[in-house]
């Protein structure tokens, strides 16, 4: 095999593939990557068997052929040559050499063939959406994915689409984000629950051109995204996803509207008090047209004031205020509106158009 690329074309794709090498693993080949030029153009491959990563490459084929390469030592070779033209040979005894200008390496590879390929998944049940659109709701929603993976379901997002609106739900147990859009055109329903690693790794590939179409094909078993020259296939989720519609409610005693940078930079400077393992709760204070959150830790206490509007009953309510300060970082708008029924009940952001939904937990406190 003989390739020749340049340098940035060459690091571009070896960035794509190298979300899917595994950190730890007791199978070898899985932490390379496949570089597969046997038919037409050039394509790299990693597979930790549960998230699987090919990009097209663009070089030239000077001798066709396949090798794994050990892809943290390949990635940490190509960053450190050269900004120029880079070419990498391998032989019959998957010994590899890489040439750029003056630097010449010799590594040993691994045999093409022992490589876990990505499954082959059929593309019958599709949708279709613009990479901006995929990467924002990905964004606005994978903080509130769990990281604790006794529930599996939590770790993962719920995608539901039911005729042409899509809704990706992530959950973490104290805490709900709710992303709604529509699509330029009906689809069969999916309910799937996908890995949050996987979302997680694909808003980071994606242009996020608004012109630019990703599709996502389903299987029961698999999910496939394609978009550029990329594929991504990631296993789904086994179990049925918690009864969100059921979390939901429309009640309210209070309904507080507040403009959002405003609320946001108050809750970050009191969050300069709370120091790590610290779980100080932010006491928000609601009268007619004032809200006043309060905080009080080892470190100190701070006290502010920020006018709002108000409808309904006075409430005195306490948070964690990371919950607070990651829902509203999600969202664009200049003036955000929350719900509550009373102390010990969730709080829901939301818009008029539900586009977006934030559930939050309340925290006990003493006054």
């Amino acid at each position: 095999m003989k390739l020749v690329f340049t340098k940035s074309n060459l690091l571009s794709a070896i960035n794509i593939v190298l979300k899917a090498v595994p950190g730890k693993t007791t199978m070898p080949i899985l932490e390379c990557i496949l570089i597969d030029a046997t038919n037409d153009g050039i394509t790299f491959t990693a597979n930790d068997t549960e998230l699987g990563i090919e990009t097209k490459v663009t070089g030239d084929v000077i001798e066709k052929g396949m090798i794994a390469i050990d892809a943290k030592f390949f990635s940490e070779i190509i960053r450190k040559l050269p900004d120029s033209e880079i070419t990498i040979t391998s032989d019959s005894m998957y010994n590899v050499e890489i040439n750029c200008e003056k630097s010449k390496f010799h590594i040993q590879g691994k045999s093409g063939e022992d490589f876990s390929f990505i499954p082959n998944i059929e593309r019958d049940k599709v949708i279709y959406l613009s990479q901006f659109t995929l990467r924002d709701i990905i964004k606005q929603t994978i903080f509130c994915t769990a990281d604790n993976e006794s529930n599996k379901l939590m770790t993962g997002e719920l995608m539901e689409v039911k005729n042409n609106k899509l809704r990706l739900v992530a959950l973490d147990g104290h805490r709900i984000a709710i992303r709604k859009v529509e699509l330029k055109e009906s689809f069969d329903n999916v309910r799937v629950v996908i890995p949050g690693k996987t979302l997680s790794e694909i808003s980071k590939i994606l242009t996020g051109g608004v012109e630019d179409e990703v599709k996502i094909f389903f299987t029961n078993n698999h999910v496939l995204f394609e978009f550029d020259q990329t594929i991504v296939v990631s296993r789904l989720i086994e179990g049925e996803y918690f009864k969100i519609d059921q979390m939901l409610s429309n009640d309210y005693a209070t309904k507080v509207s507040v403009n959002k940078s405003e609320f946001l930079n108050c809750i970050d400077r009191a969050s300069l008090l709370i120091r790590e393992g610290d779980k100080k709760p932010i006491i928000v204070g609601i009268n007619d047209g004032v809200m006043e959150l309060k905080i009080k830790s080892m470190a100190g206490s701070m006290n502010e004031s920020l006018f709002v509007e108000k409808e309904g009953k006075d409430i005195l309510i306490g948070f964690n205020p990371k919950f607070f300060m990651d829902a509203l970082r999600a969202i664009d708008d200049e003036t955000i509106t929350f719900y509550t029924v009373n102390p010990k009940a969730p709080c829901f952001i939301r818009n008029e158009e539900e586009s977006y939904i934030y559930l939050i937990l309340p925290v006990n406190f003493v006054n």
